[in-house]
């Protein structure tokens, strides 16, 4: 993988700035499939919050997260350990000041974290549906964008130690991740998870005996048509991702496409049949959850797998997902009404690994020994220090301002408690003492 910053032709650039206008409508698709596999009584708050870790998340990034992160051939803090350098984290300035806005490599790679950022920032807000406080919402947007993703992302793309796991310690071409399968979507299902412990399950989702109970989403048509959004956005997510943080060659954005979509096709039926064939009935909101896992698997090796190797992914995104929800809401006794967990966190880190196994990453020759010790390494990073990271800076954020909605704003919806006003205000009414 490249050590310093990729030269661009005019072509290239043209096509990352059309990538980078992708990205958004995953942003949006995300937004949709939350607010859908909430309660209709908290769909205002649900798109009221993902526009405001949105605002947040951006100008955080602005000011101190690019600062952490950097560029691949940015300055550096580093340590020295066996005689090799152990870059852990970038030594740009704040607001942007050492990168000109200019549509070099660089300044696209900045526009394209920014929408980045974003995108990990919406994920926690599956988890913390209808509960979840929010102003506590933004601030635990602060600490990710202000410093756990630019950390790791600069650790995997900005020059960092895991980056160089194969120039300093021979592990294959280092940690691969072309497009964002554990900076992006891992940190975001980590912080999911942190923040689905810390609030606790919804009101009335278990019974006395410890049995969870069924609270459907509110919407399926904006579950399916977030998916469709998703699907459009990761195209241009994997697409720039590839070529402005990992080095691929732009001619390879035709594979990166097919592979996206080949990824989501394949885990989203196989979601709808596991559900088919468990249930008698395919089950829609698992079956979103499928298809969006098959695209958070997608991201780390789009540009370094074959088709068929895509719809193996794809298919094991699928399965692991579905069968993780149930999981985690049985054995472990977690609340993540938008699947968020399992979609991202798990589906990311079955993508990352799916490089070691699969992938074929460098120039023709070069040698993958080692490839998949490097991806086993990232994994380890994740759940031994991003996750503890995470989790325990939400802790804290938990003991200064309490992060979980007041009883009273459960009972009413969180529509009412916090906006003053239900997203269906001509079809719904709201109980305060409905569940």
């Amino acid at each position: 993988m490249p050590t310093a910053a990729p030269s661009l032709s005019d072509a290239a650039i043209a096509l990352s700035i059309a990538f980078i206008l992708l990205v958004p409508f995953a942003i949006a698709g995300l937004s949709l499939v939350n607010t859908g596999l909430g309660r209709s009584r908290s769909a205002a708050q649900m798109m009221m919050c993902s526009l405001g870790v949105v605002a947040v998340a951006a100008l955080t990034y602005f000011v101190i997260g690019f600062a952490w992160q950097g560029y691949v051939d940015s300055q550096g803090f580093y340590f020295l350990i066996g005689g090799k350098e152990w870059n852990w984290i970038s030594a740009d300035r704040f607001f942007l000041r050492s990168v000109p806005l200019n549509g070099s490599p660089a300044s696209l790679a900045v526009w394209l974290e920014m929408f980045s950022v974003c995108l990990a920032a919406i994920i926690p807000l599956g988890s913390g549906a209808d509960r979840w406080r929010m102003s506590a919402a933004m601030i635990s947007t602060v600490l990710l964008a202000g410093w756990t993703y630019p950390l790791f992302a600069h650790w995997v793309w900005g020059g960092g130690w895991l980056e160089q796991l194969g120039v300093n310690y021979g592990l294959g071409q280092g940690f691969i991740d072309a497009s964002g399968s554990s900076t992006i979507q891992c940190v975001g299902g980590l912080t999911a998870l942190s923040i689905a412990w810390i609030l606790g399950p919804r009101r009335n989702k278990y019974t006395r005996e410890g049995l969870p109970t069924a609270i459907p989403g509110h919407n399926v048509v904006y579950m399916t048509a977030g998916c469709l959004l998703a699907l459009i956005g990761w195209i241009g997510l994997n697409g720039a991702g590839a070529v402005l943080l990992a080095g691929v060659d732009p001619g390879l954005v035709v594979l990166i496409a097919v592979n996206t979509i080949l990824c989501a096709a394949s885990a989203g039926l196989t979601a709808a049949i596991v559900t088919k064939i468990r249930f008698r009935k395919p089950d829609a909101s698992l079956s979103v959850n499928g298809w969006v896992g098959g695209l958070v698997a997608s991201s780390a090796g789009c540009a370094f797998i074959k088709p068929p190797e895509a719809v193996i992914v794809g298919i094991v995104a699928g399965g692991i997902v579905t069968l993780s929800v149930e999981w985690f809401e049985l054995k472990l006794g977690v609340d993540d009404p938008g699947g968020a967990i399992s979609a991202h966190a798990l589906g990311g880190l079955w993508g990352v690994l799916a490089v070691g196994f699969l992938g074929t990453i460098g120039p023709a020759g070069a040698s993958n020994s080692g490839q998949m010790a490097a991806q086993l390494v990232g994994v380890a990073t994740l759940l031994g220090f991003v996750f503890p990271l995470t989790y325990g800076l939400n802790w804290l954020l938990d003991r200064i301002h309490r992060q979980r909605v007041e009883p009273e704003g459960e009972r009413q919806g969180m529509d009412l408690y916090e906006l003053g006003g239900g997203a269906y205000p001509e079809f719904m009414t709201h109980d305060e003492h409905s569940q």
